[in-house]
């Protein structure tokens, strides 16, 4: 998730967003902001959601479900849940394409 981390770091310095910024439109501390960007805590789906919504980018942009983001095998899994959802019809959200 290290990589996930800096992702928010380079994408947030580009735009010019302060890390009080980002930890105001959150909710939270600025310490609870600067320990997502230094991989201190795990980021999940609703903290990537809300950071790529303030950034007003794809969650796909900052980490994907792939071994950039990790090294315990999920990628496989990802690849199978999504053919999985071709083959049977169910929509697929364009963030995880």
């Amino acid at each position: 998730m290290k990589v996930c981390g800096q992702n928010i770091r380079k994408i947030r310095r580009s735009k010019d967003f302060t890390q009080e910024y980002m930890a105001f439109e959150m909710g939270i501390s600025q310490k609870a902001y600067s320990d997502i960007e230094n991989s201190k805590v795990k980021i999940n789906l609703e903290i990537l959601t809300k950071i790529s919504d303030i950034l007003e980018i794809k969650p796909s942009d900052i980490c994907s479900i792939s071994h950039k983001c990790g090294t315990d095998g999920n990628e496989d899994k990802y690849q199978e849940l999504l053919e999985y959802m071709k083959k049977n019809n169910i929509s697929i959200p364009k963030e995880f394409l």
